[in-house]
């Protein structure tokens, strides 16, 4: 394939920084345009150019866009607890900054937009079956109700501008490099929270199901979805495997030589109770599987090497 020049919204964010390093990887002229609010300069890789912005900027994404052929827009405020509380800011951010790609692209270059959306776009799976692309989506989050409204946006305004487009449903995205935030990411805070010695909290009774999907496939995906044919507007990036969050924890606690001990709370009711991908149309789209199986040896050998000292 020859090389591009492609932009990266969130660019310098935990998924983000995996897919610029992969673009680089293959050849691409990498332009990242990211605020800097949760993403970090030093996670880009070399090569890459860092714009540093608010995605809702026209200025901004003018200068980001300029030559841009893909764009690959990960851009979001991404925390569906923190939704609740903070729903006009995640309206703001998540579907503001849709709004003002879009807004951007007309006399650009641009062909395709890759959108990194949710599961939390979904309604629950009560038996805990597979959930394909056909499944009712009814968002129990504002963050699932912005990831919605984008996607929507994309496929009404998408033909209207002349680009391609596809919005790809991130599952739970796990791995080393992840921001430690009360909202996002569960093996990370199980961890941390056991590397202190601290007691980590259980929502519900731990038997929700959830799909984990390595932060690296994540990228690979998301690289095919900007140089595929595309022939759907919607794909599930998930394994397919349903892990239990009191299995998640137990895990962890065996990695760490500790006992799996756990607060209980309350289940959250913007959380879904059982999220688990049906990946068979990604597969056969785009040519992605052998999904990497969820050890968490890893996260929890580079938790330990970059705890802060006083925490060591």
């Amino acid at each position: 394939m020859s090389p591009r020049r492609v932009l990266v919204t969130g660019g310098a964010g935990f998924i983000g920084s995996r897919l610029a390093a992969q673009l680089r990887a293959r050849g691409d002229e990498v332009v990242v345009l990211d605020d800097l609010s949760t993403g970090r300069r030093e996670k880009l890789p070399e090569g890459a150019r860092l714009i540093v912005g608010d995605v809702r900027d026209g200025a901004a994404l003018e200068a980001a866009l300029e030559g841009v052929e893909v764009v690959f827009h990960l851009a979001a405020r991404v925390s569906i607890r923190g939704s609740i509380e903070g729903f006009r800011d995640d309206h703001d951010v998540n579907l503001g900054g849709t709004l003002a790609l879009l807004a951007a692209l007309p006399g650009s270059a641009v062909r395709r937009v890759v959108y990194a959306s949710s599961m939390a776009v979904y309604a629950d799976s009560p038996d805990g079956a597979r959930v394909g692309e056909e499944h009712p989506t009814r968002p129990l989050s504002p963050y699932g109700v912005s990831k919605l409204a984008s996607e929507h946006y994309l496929r009404v305004m998408g033909p209207r501008l002349g680009v391609e487009h596809v919005s790809l449903r991130y599952f739970n995205t796990w791995g080393p490099g992840q921001e430690l935030t009360p909202y996002v990411g569960v093996a990370t805070i199980f961890v941390n929270a056991l590397l202190d010695g601290r007691t980590p909290t259980l929502f519900g009774d731990g038997a929700q199901t959830r799909d984990f999907v390595f932060v690296d496939d994540v990228a690979r995906a998301t690289l095919r979805a900007g140089e595929a044919p595309l022939g759907e507007p919607v794909l599930n990036v998930g394994t397919g495997r349903g892990t239990t969050v009191r299995a998640l924890l137990e895990q962890i606690a065996d990695a760490l030589g500790v006992p799996p001990r756990a607060e209980r709370a309350p289940a959250r009711p913007e959380e879904l109770r059982h999220s688990v991908a049906d990946p068979t149309r990604i597969e056969r789209a785009l040519g992605v599987g052998d999904w990497a199986p969820l050890d968490l040896a890893p996260l929890v050998a580079h938790w330990r090497e970059h705890r802060p000292p006083d925490r060591r």
